[in-house]
């Protein structure tokens, strides 16, 4: 049985194996074709974090796959609040097949992983956010943009910074990462993606966003302010003045350079309006992609345990 934690605990293989399902799934799809590859199984949704793509892309995935999901927020169970988080992993896995965790530490769903007798996927936690990078790179795939690239990070060094860093040194391209001083990546986190970089890898970080852009062949960001960073938004807001992607910013990239965001998208802080219109239709396939990268890695998982 395997969990599905971050990109770390996978090899290259695995990674794109579990992407070419996902794209294989979505060409049966769009040819009205529903192989119910999950029947009768059911997928356990916890929410301590609210989600527009997660929710749905996972509802709706396992709906397509023959199964049921159970959307549980923190005001539905007592994880947390009365029950040890071991506690509720072994009841929750005792009735569900698979068990999906949007949450804040990454301590809580590594704790519920230990304990849980399914698989255990991670929507989302302040860490890292996996599921969202095999979108990120189904989406380059199918654009044929995935070959020798350079992906240039340019923002918060957050979770979805952490998982380019990962997914990066697991398949072996260049990534520059340009942060303002005092919001870089977590030091540990940046040692381990090297430690694990393959043949190929390069991790750059920096603090001048056009030094990561110029030349590169994929410009992504993120919101300058997560969830739960609320409080800090006006400040953040002036800190990172100058790292907004527009025009000027991506004019340095290399000529016909995809822009990805795994929304939703701020126009006007981390991306001005024009770029986002102007990339908005490989934009909103990442967010489409949720859906058929998730599927493919709950069918993925699903054929480890029988293995």
């Amino acid at each position: 049985m395997r969990h599905f934690l971050t990109l770390k605990d996978f090899t290259k293989e695995e990674i794109l194996e579990i992407i070419e399902t996902g794209l294989e799934i979505k060409k049966n799809l769009k040819s009205k074709v529903y192989k119910k590859e999950l029947e009768n199984q059911t997928l356990g949704m916890i929410f301590e974090k609210s989600s527009t793509r997660t929710r749905v892309s996972f509802e709706t995935g396992m709906f397509q796959l023959g199964g049921h999901a159970l959307f549980l927020s923190n005001r539905d169970i007592h994880l947390g609040r009365g029950e040890p988080v071991k506690d509720t992993a072994r009841v929750i896995s005792s009735m569900c097949d698979m068990v999906m965790i949007r949450t804040f530490e990454h301590s809580m769903i590594e704790e519920f992983a230990k304990y849980s007798k399914v698989p255990v996927i991670n929507g989302l936690t302040d860490s890292y956010h996996p599921v969202q990078l095999l979108a990120d790179y189904m989406t380059l795939v199918e654009h044929s943009a995935n070959e020798n690239i350079v992906v240039a990070y340019v923002g918060d060094g957050n979770n979805m910074t952490h998982s380019w860093m990962m997914l990066a040194a697991k398949l072996g391209f260049e990534l520059r990462i340009a942060t303002p001083k005092g919001y870089e990546v977590d030091q540990t986190i940046l040692a381990e993606a090297l430690e694990l970089a393959c043949d190929g890898a390069v991790i750059k970080t920096m603090n001048d966003p056009k030094e990561a852009v110029r030349g590169a062949t994929v410009v992504t960001t993120d919101t300058w302010t997560s969830m739960g960073q609320e409080e800090e938004k006006e400040e953040r807001i002036k800190i990172f003045s100058g790292f907004m992607v527009d025009d000027e910013m991506m004019s340095l990239a290399n000529d016909g350079a995809r822009f990805l965001h795994c929304l939703p998208a701020y126009r006007g802080l981390e991306v001005s309006e024009e770029v986002f219109e102007k990339h908005s239709d490989i934009v909103f396939n990442e967010a489409e992609n949720r859906l058929h990268a998730q599927k493919g890695l709950m069918v993925w998982l699903d054929k480890q345990r029988d293995s």
